[in-house]
């Protein structure tokens, strides 16, 4: 990473140019379960991730469509960008604090089980529209050759143009439908 242009010293990561950033934390569902709706939204436009998590049946939905509309809104009201010109660049859901309960088991014993929590972090970045670079080329001039007549097809070729008077028959190959 120390050869890239984008590295930070002191960090893991390289620099993001986010436009907004949300979170929700300690959220009381595993982070595995989480992670399993990040996976189809990332790198996904804001818009159709919205519509895709509306309508799928899955808890952590619910979650992930909150910090997303809070990021969406956060970039509409501080960069004036709309959620059209927006996709998730990151997302991760990174484990919380586990709470720990017991429940009777048998034989007199306690067994222990765990609440998992999990913190949601995303970004929105704008979306990258390719530049389309127009390069004027510098117009070519034809020199005119003293002397020489312009070059013309010879008679017989295949590019030559039957005369005005000429009743020579062209051939056309009939094309297949």
């Amino acid at each position: 990473m120390p050869g890239t242009k984008d590295y930070v010293p002191g960090t893991r990561h390289r620099k993001t140019y986010m436009i907004t950033k949300a979170s929700a934390k300690y959220i009381r569902i595993g982070p595995r379960k989480v992670r399993k709706v990040m996976d189809l939204v990332r790198g996904m436009n804001a818009v159709k991730a919205d519509a895709l998590l509306s309508n799928l049946s899955k808890r952590p939905c619910i979650y992930i469509k909150r910090v997303l509309k809070s990021a969406v809104d956060s970039a509409d009201k501080l960069f004036h960008v709309p959620a059209s010109g927006l996709y998730i660049s990151m997302i991760r859901a990174d484990q919380g604090p586990i709470i720990k309960r017991f429940r009777a088991a048998s034989m007199g014993r306690a067994s222990e089980f765990l609440h998992r929590t999990t913190h949601i972090m995303l970004e929105l970045d704008k979306i990258k529209v390719p530049e389309i670079k127009i390069e004027k080329s510098p117009e070519k001039t034809e020199k005119k050759a003293v002397g020489k007549k312009a070059k013309t097809a010879a008679p017989g070729s295949a590019h030559a143009e039957p005369k005005a008077g000429s009743k020579r028959k062209v051939k056309v190959k009939p094309t297949r439908a």
